[in-house]
């Protein structure tokens, strides 16, 4: 009987730690979705690629061709999108998030109105979407993995045809 006893109170515990652990997740979980849509929406609609200082850890690392690493170069990448385009406007369709993970799926419209990663002004429009795995800790992005359609956004711009 005692051994029934203790064998149900450590499950009981077991399962209250569980449960405490999984709300702990889901609550760094929300606060990564909040704190990665507010920091797209100032640095691409607002153009305010300075957040990223505060947003960014300093070993960012950004998965793109080539590979960028640290705030300088990301905030370089970043500026791209905000001096190329006018009439920017970066839509989050959809945001997940799990533990230190967060996945967006987004939509990135615009006119080519400037100098956009070497591209001279082409006046085209752009219609893109994509999807972002990011991976944040303490509440600081540290890894960006960038999914898109690269040939229908140069052809899109007219560089391709």
């Amino acid at each position: 009987m005692k051994k029934s006893i203790v064998v149900i109170a450590l499950t009981s515990l077991l399962c209250v730690s569980c449960k405490n652990e999984s709300a702990e997740r889901e609550k760094v979980a929300q606060a990564n979705i909040d704190s990665y849509s507010k920091t797209w929406e100032l640095v691409v609609n607002e153009g305010k690629v300075n957040v990223l200082d505060t947003a960014y850890a300093p070993e960012i690392v950004l998965h793109t061709v080539p590979e960028i690493k640290g705030i300088a170069g990301a905030k370089a990448y970043y500026a791209n999108f905000v001096t190329g385009f006018s009439n920017r406007k970066f839509i989050v369709k959809e945001m997940y998030a799990s533990g230190d993970k967060v996945t967006k799926y987004w939509q990135f419209k615009g006119t080519h109105t400037g100098n956009f990663m070497g591209i001279p002004a082409t006046g085209k429009t752009v219609d893109i979407e994509g999807c972002t795995i990011a991976k944040m800790v303490n509440g600081k992005i540290v890894e960006e993995r960038d999914f898109m359609d690269n040939m229908s956004f140069l052809t899109q711009l007219g560089v391709l045809k």
